[in-house]
């Protein structure tokens, strides 16, 4: 099976239906659903992601969102103290670009695990040398 991250992105785009990946986000979903993957993501993105869907929808929504995505059997990855430092190293040499710590942990994450593909619709991910789904 292969590994996926999924990142804040995907999980906006598909439950927004004015997002502008919404469409795209939601036909890989759909590829996924159809098997032949593990899905991964980082206690940080989860955050990130019921954050902005409360303030973009409603927070009670963010709710029930977050409930159902815990019982998704998605792979939630946690961080440890060195990849807090990593990350903020990361931060560091990615400063130019803008990207931000939540994608600094995932990167780091992401590599510790061995986690090559993401479906993202941030460009940061290709940046930093992942490969980025839907292509």
């Amino acid at each position: 099976m292969k590994k996926l991250f999924v990142d804040t992105g995907a999980f906006l785009a598909k439950e927004i239906v004015a997002d502008q990946h919404h469409r795209d986000a939601v036909m890989f979903w759909t590829q996924i659903a159809d098997g032949g993957f593990r899905l991964y993501s980082t206690e940080h993105v989860l955050d990130e992601t019921a954050t902005l869907l409360g303030r973009r929808v409603h927070y009670a929504w963010a709710a029930d969102w977050g409930g159902d995505v815990l019982a998704a059997g998605i792979e939630w990855l946690s961080a440890l103290p060195d990849d807090y430092q990593e990350a903020f190293k990361l931060m560091r040499k990615f400063a130019d670009q803008g990207v931000s710590y939540t994608d600094c942990v995932s990167f780091t994450l992401m590599k510790r695990e061995n986690i090559r593909e993401v479906f993202a619709f941030d460009q940061h991910f290709s940046a930093a040398g992942f490969r980025v789904k839907p292509s």
